[in-house]
């Protein structure tokens, strides 16, 4: 059995989860996993992903405003969040960034929102947790205006942005889409930055890797991206788990 498993990113107040959510929690430890982060899209997530930071040693939470869950929301709600930051169990602010898929609010929205949060991050000394959907040069372009410490989350940009991201001071966080056989580009990515530099993750309960793809995701997946990353760099399963889990350990201060 493996050890040393670190989510780095997991939205564990989902509710596909609903039906088995504390047995899921509770039976993580002995499948290896050392610790949680499950992130916050709003402020009511935010605080269920609290809640349960609270009834588990080894889960912890990120609190933040997701860039499709603006509707409706003002830059005074931050302060909801801010609240919420000053909680022992909470490490980062996020999910934060840019969605220009969905467009869920107009893309000056998700800037004020992004930039204010990340304000709030600096203010605080805490990491931020990024959310990059094709809007690759206006994250880049904030992240370089902003300097934040923290993690872009999924990445699916390109090596030569990942290197950007690296001189920046941030982490680089893949998860099962490293797997799916369409990869070339995480792969790519894996190649090209110091593995101290990445970070392991779930999504879940989306993005399962293979062979789970389709299935619900859970945090017990995440040696199936480490093998697969360790086949890329000639590595062992195990190693690759050690040294993502100290890096979580070092980004989120834990």
């Amino acid at each position: 059995m493996y050890s040393n498993i670190f989510d780095t990113h997991s939205h564990y107040d989902d509710d596909k989860f609903d039906k088995d959510r504390f047995s899921l929690l509770s039976g993580l430890k002995e499948k290896g996993v050392c610790a949680v982060v499950s992130c916050g899209c709003d402020i009511q997530s935010s605080k269920f992903n609290k809640l349960l930071s609270e009834k588990f040693d080894d889960f912890y939470f990120a609190a933040g405003f997701h860039p499709e869950n603006l509707e409706g929301a003002a830059l005074d709600d931050l302060d909801g969040i801010r609240e919420l930051l000053a909680d022992e169990k909470c490490v980062a602010v996020g999910e934060i960034g840019l969605d220009y898929h969905w467009m869920a609010s107009t893309k000056q929205k998700q800037k004020d929102f992004f930039v204010s949060q990340i304000e709030i991050a600096k203010e605080l000394d805490m990491p931020v947790i990024v959310h990059d959907r094709e809007a690759h040069g206006d994250t880049l372009d904030i992240l370089k205006k902003t300097a934040p410490k923290g993690v872009v989350h999924c990445f699916s940009g390109s090596k030569e942005m990942a290197k950007e991201i690296i001189k920046l001071g941030m982490y680089i966080g893949l998860n099962g889409v490293a797997t799916f056989k369409n990869a070339r580009k995480s792969l790519e990515v894996v190649r090209e930055i110091p593995l101290e530099r990445l970070l392991l993750e779930t999504d879940c309960p989306y993005l399962a890797p293979e062979p789970h793809r389709g299935e619900r995701n859970d945090s017990s997946y995440i040696p199936f991206i480490a093998e697969k990353i360790g086949e890329v760099l000639g590595e062992s399963t195990q190693t690759i788990l050690d040294i993502t889990c100290e890096n979580a350990h070092r980004m989120y201060n834990i």
